[in-house]
């Protein structure tokens, strides 16, 4: 419990200079020494992309920016992938991967899912993890970080981005490629750097060189065994610090080349968190006028963390009821878990890699006792427990917009949020965003448990379904674990995840963008005495409320039929 302490403590204390760090870099309002340091880089960047970084986007055109560069990334991440197999930087003759395995693949990395139907290290080569896996690890947190940037510019920003030349119009929302080029030059590229030499440090691999020949200890076994490395201390560090997920080994982080000593599995844990919640101080300082709301947004975040965090620790401490002889004597459930760190700080990294779309694993959720794997399950379905770089407040915002409207009609005033009008389309729009979430989920689940042969579930009963509920759950939320008895490298499986993962990403990304746009180009009315206030406890509380309820409401019945029967039926 003392290292699960410490690692909340460690991500508090570095959130504050980091999160100070980030609102002064990203802030393109204000000259700083930043500017000086990293516009010399920045510039070169915008000449080879032939790109007008000066040039600000109203919300169409910022959507459109964001949703070609992705489809091109796909394009192209898809053909490497089929093609590895006659390219370059394959020392270890890697074939290329089919054509569905290769478009879920690249579509998933290309959402900040990195869902993989295919084991990292056996199956792809090392131009295929480092040019197309790597590269989107930096591009798509990156896009979620330059998304809510344009939404706090003209929704929260004391001093509002451009205006519309008149009230109806839509107001410029700033420049998707300058966004993307700060996020990454000024803020992924440069913590990723410092965590790739810490876990160099400890002993990740870091080299191009093929698989290496050793000779195991135990002579019986074999004579010599074929021990796959690579640089992956880059992609492991990026991998955590972008809530990528993924990993280069099909095992992730509970292989010991990922993860090789307790302090880096204290880095990796650590680094779960760090930018989510480091983006709570930068949005105080970015706005300047909504510290306290930002301070009831964390406290909220914060809330649900602890929550899971204990309840998932606690399931982890109860015996495997698959070995009664342990149960007898209260042992803790073992199975799947890497004994070096043992069932805590894997509950911790199972609470913190759902709790953000990060979805890296140091233990087999497949192996969770029931209620581990439902909470895990929620906070999928909350997803806005810090949440992904970006999305995670992008989302939370999503869930304020729909209480701003509850909570206007509870006072008995026109719905309004910040001083303009909530409308029908704005709240057409929110419903749709937040809707497609279980409609998704739960249909594509409905419909691969009840025809026969798409599932391929290892377990026929409760846990069979929640296999299928995870998987499509991960998809939905980018998160990207999975429960592992699944057998989902088949074309059912790719082609409908892939349906899961565009509408996951970029429905609740771009929908709040539409909304602030259409917000910031109405009149503003006056504060007065029966103004709903933002900053309020009582509207956090009635935030906190609504997410907990419409998530209940979509999810229950099917959390009943699965986790919660298996876990009644243990007896404990």
């Amino acid at each position: 419990m003392n290292e699960v302490i410490l690692c909340y403590a460690l991500v508090l204390g570095l959130a504050f200079p980091l999160g100070i760090y980030m609102a002064r870099a990203l802030d393109d309002e204000r000259e700083s020494r930043i500017d000086r340091f990293f516009r010399p880089v920045e510039s070169m960047i915008y000449r080879l992309a032939g790109v007008d970084a000066t040039r600000s986007m109203r919300w169409p055109a910022y959507a459109l920016a964001v949703v070609m560069l992705h489809l091109l990334l796909i394009i192209l991440a898809w053909g490497v992938f089929m093609a590895q197999g006659v390219l370059p930087l394959n020392p270890d003759g890697i074939a290329g991967m089919s054509w569905d395995t290769a478009l879920h693949t690249a579509v998933s990395f290309a959402t900040n899912t990195n869902q993989q139907h295919y084991s990292g290290q056996a199956q792809l080569s090392y131009l295929s993890q480092t040019l197309a896996i790597v590269t989107l690890q930096f591009i798509t947190p990156a896009t979620g970080l330059a998304v809510l940037l344009a939404i706090a510019r003209v929704l929260l920003k004391k001093r509002a981005a451009p205006v519309a030349e008149a009230v109806g119009q839509d107001v410029g929302v700033g420049n998707y490629y300058r966004d993307l080029v700060r996020t990454l030059v000024r803020i992924l590229l440069p913590l990723a750097v410092v965590v790739a030499l810490l876990l160099t440090w400890q002993g990740v691999p870091s080299t191009y060189q093929g698989a290496q020949t050793v000779q195991p200890l135990e002579q019986s076994v074999a004579t010599t065994q074929q021990i796959p490395v690579g640089p992956v201390a880059s992609m492991v560090a990026i991998k955590q610090l972008g809530t990528n997920g993924g990993g280069w080994y099909g095992p992730n982080s509970t292989v010991p080349l990922e993860n090789p000593t307790p302090l880096s599995n204290i880095i990796e844990t650590v680094s779960l968190l760090l930018i989510p919640v480091a983006l709570l101080v930068a949005m105080a300082v970015f706005t300047g006028r909504r510290r306290r709301l930002m301070m009831g947004i964390g406290g909220v975040m914060l809330a649900f963390s602890l929550i899971s965090t204990s309840v998932l620790i606690a399931s982890e401490r109860l015996p495997n009821a698959a070995f009664e002889g342990l149960a007898a004597v209260g042992s803790a459930n073992l199975e799947g878990k890497e004994l070096r760190f043992g069932p805590e700080m894997s509950a911790l990294w199972a609470s913190w890699t759902t709790q953000t779309s990060n979805g890296s694993v140091n233990a087999m959720h497949d192996s969770l006792n029931p209620m581990g794997g439902m909470v895990t399950l929620m906070d999928m379905f909350i997803n806005v427990t810090f949440g992904g770089i970006g999305v995670g407040l992008i989302g939370y915002l999503l869930y304020l917009m729909l209480a701003a409207f509850i909570g206007s009609l509870m006072i008995g005033r026109a719905p309004e949020l910040m001083g303009r009008a909530l409308e029908t389309r704005e709240m057409r729009w929110i419903s749709l965003a937040i809707l497609a979430q279980p409609l998704v989920i739960l249909g594509l689940t409905a419909l691969t448990v009840a025809v026969p042969g798409l599932a391929g579930t290892s377990n026929p009963s409760f846990h069979g379904l929640s296999q299928v509920l995870y998987e499509y759950t991960s998809a939905f939320a980018n998160n990207g674990s999975g429960f592992e008895g699944l057998g989902d490298g088949t074309p059912w499986w790719n082609l409908t995840c892939v349906v899961a993962l565009l509408i996951g990403r970029f429905v609740p990304m771009l929908v709040p963008l539409a909304v602030a746009a259409w917000l910031a180009g109405k009149r503003m009315a006056p504060a007065g005495r029966g103004t709903l206030s933002m900053d309020s406890g009582a509207f956090v509380g009635l935030t906190a409320g609504v997410i907990v309820i419409i998530n209940l409401l979509g999810f229950l019945p099917v959390l009943v039929l699965g986790p919660i029967a298996e876990q009644l039926t243990l007896g404990y």
